[in-house]
């Protein structure tokens, strides 16, 4: 005759023929046995364990070799609380370096109306192993419905040029925010680790179009940064030449002015000097104009006399010259 089984939930046990000649009482004893040390456990380093009495959770236990009252009593869960899981929005990977774009999902409008195809990849892990597990289902499609919606909303904010360029950091990390924002407000108990833009980029058919336009954009940045350097070398030099012709006309100004002003006293001085005693003044005066002149001229001197022999010649050869001197 076969073995007799019991089924106790998932545990099934065996009774051989021999222990059910000995009666009743045995065999109570040993599927209770069995029964009971069906609750020894053990819970990864990785994970935690969730143990619920009659469907109600009632602790959390740490990674280790624990115990829980037998089925139907109690039963545990062990989500793996440390492995950071991950979605793809806009693509998905077939392996060897290969993936397939999901169009539905990648084709965005941006705040300036263009159309874009973005692929975004999504890191989360558990941060609330009772929420995780009993306040929603399919914890990966809710995930990758909330990063598509996420991602449409912050791109819907931004112009193609901020989406295309410089503001995608800012995207990514605006993502991140409004994702884990609506992740909290269902209390999913999921954490966002990350979110990564893996490629933004026009529609096919218009690629060439937008790279015509971003090549002109930096052509014109360019222009603008060698206009920019040649006025920031150009401005200071001017200004530097402009201060220093200033300082040199106020130098002349104030040499003429002290000039002036010395020529002023001196005019006093003599002019004093001329009220005391005007012939001995005009004298002196004719005498230093002489003293200053004449050093400067060629000097013919004839004796006043009245010597008849004295013969006055014209010189000609200076006539020639330059004229008489």
């Amino acid at each position: 005759m076969a073995a007799k089984r019991i089924i106790i939930g998932d545990q099934e046990i065996r009774i051989p023929d021999k222990l059910i000649k000995l009666g009743a009482i045995p065999i109570v004893g040993i599927v209770l046995v069995i029964w009971l040390l069906s609750g020894v456990y053990s819970v990864g380093p990785d994970e935690v364990g969730v143990v619920r009495t009659f469907g109600k959770v009632s602790r959390v236990v740490q990674p280790g070799l624990s115990y829980h009252l037998p089925y139907p009593i109690e039963v545990v869960d062990t989500p793996k609380v440390t492995e950071v899981k991950r979605i793809e929005i806009g693509f998905r990977s077939l392996g060897s370096g290969q993936f397939r774009t999901i169009a539905r999902e990648s084709n965005m409008l941006t705040g300036d109306e263009n159309i874009v195809d973005a692929e975004l990849i999504v890191q989360y892990k558990i941060k609330d192993p009772e929420a995780y597990l009993f306040n929603f289902v399919k914890p990966e499609l809710t995930v990758r419905e909330a990063a598509e919606a996420s991602l449409r909303t912050v791109v819907g904010r931004h112009g193609i040029d901020d989406v295309l360029t410089a503001g995608k950091f800012m995207i990514q990390e605006e993502t991140k925010e409004l994702l884990q924002s609506i992740l909290d407000k269902y209390n999913t108990g999921i954490l966002v680790v990350a979110a990564q833009l893996q490629d933004v980029s026009p529609p096919k058919p218009v690629i060439a179009a937008f790279k015509d336009v971003a090549s002109a954009k930096e052509d014109k940045n360019r222009m603008i940064n060698q206009a920019e350097g040649y006025r920031n070398d150009i401005i200071p030099k001017a200004r530097g030449e402009a201060q220093a012709m200033i300082r040199e006309a106020e130098g002349f100004m104030e040499a003429r002015v002290m000039r002036a002003e010395g020529d002023v006293a001196n005019f006093r001085a003599v002019l004093k000097e001329y009220r005391k005693s005007k012939a001995v003044t005009r004298t002196r005066l004719y005498l230093e104009a002489m003293e200053n002149i004449l050093p400067n001229v060629q000097k013919y001197i004839i004796p006043d006399g009245k010597d008849g022999n004295l013969l006055n010649l014209l010189n000609l050869g200076s006539t020639e010259k330059g004229g008489i001197k």
